[in-house]
């Protein structure tokens, strides 16, 4: 289920959330990174049609979302995971699923039943499907969460910063059933989390400030770092030039990895760079193109 974005603006007030986004997902499993206050959530809740656009043409699997009758459409092949997801406590997570079936429209009690089963086991929680939710740690209503969205095999799953919070096990089990979702479908990963990226998707996105800055593989957004990625073993202070990635205490002083424009140190060494180097090299150089206009 692909998705069109030209131009696409919205604003809450006086205050700006997108401004003029440009983005073609064609489908499969595509990562949406940005910082806290990037456009992201706006972002999915427009292409979720929770939001109209404010501007600009949004156009997902052929409909229209700037119409009304485009968003309903696209909501009917839609599975969604939003950042705050809320449970009724007081539900097992069959009868929580069973009711969000409901809702979706699946009438026949047979195959509700069926579908409920399967996806809890898909998410591993079939064992403690008759147990109440609010017993359920983070990382267990986040299944939950995503098996909800699941109901009645949506074309496009979105979800939105699905790892926050949870522990790194829950965070692996998590990325891994993502992964595994976006064989026959479009699935759209929002995340400030670099590494949920690194792990789950071949192309990317980057938005700062309301507007995609990078667009591409994940490799090549990888690859900006290139020639801008340091390292220094030193016993002394930290480096003051560029951003440290990574500080690594050992006996005989600290390893630091640093992201800079320019040689942080005369002992620090070229090093091949990672995504999140090169993440931060990006947004680095969107910092000083924004401050130089």
């Amino acid at each position: 289920m692909d998705i069109q974005i030209t131009g696409l603006r919205r604003a809450f007030g006086r205050v700006a959330a997108l401004r003029g986004v440009d983005l073609t997902v064609p489908g499969g499993m595509f990562g949406l990174l940005g910082g806290n206050g990037a456009g992201k959530t706006t972002l999915m809740r427009v292409l979720a049609g929770v939001l109209a656009p404010g501007g600009g043409q949004v156009s997902v699997g052929g409909h229209d979302l700037t119409r009304r009758s485009g968003r309903l459409a696209v909501q009917r092949r839609l599975g969604y995971l939003p950042q705050d997801f809320g449970v009724y406590p007081d539900l097992s997570p069959r009868e929580f699923l069973d009711y969000v079936a409901l809702l979706k429209g699946l009438d026949d009690p047979a195959a509700r039943r069926r579908q409920v089963g399967e996806l809890l086991e898909m998410v591993g929680l079939a064992e403690v499907a008759g147990r109440r939710l609010k017993g359920f740690s983070g990382g267990m209503r986040r299944r939950v969460g995503i098996a909800q969205a699941l109901l009645g095999d949506p074309a496009l799953l979105v979800v939105d910063e699905p790892t926050a919070g949870l522990d790194p096990e829950e965070r692996v089990r998590f990325r891994t059933l993502l992964a595994g979702l976006a064989g026959q479908r479009t699935v759209l990963l929002s995340t400030h989390i670099v590494e949920d990226v690194a792990q789950t998707c071949p192309d990317a996105a980057v938005l700062a400030a309301g507007q995609v800055i990078y667009t591409g593989s994940v490799a090549d957004l990888a690859r900006t770092g290139e020639g801008a990625t340091w390292e220094l073993h030193t016993t002394g202070a930290p480096p003051t030039e560029g951003v440290v990635v990574s500080a690594v205490a050992r006996p005989d002083g600290t390893v630091y990895r640093v992201v800079s424009a320019v040689r942080p140190s005369a002992d620090a060494t070229p090093v091949t760079p990672s995504l999140e180097d090169g993440y931060v090299a990006l947004m680095r150089q969107h910092a000083s193109m924004s401050s130089a206009t």
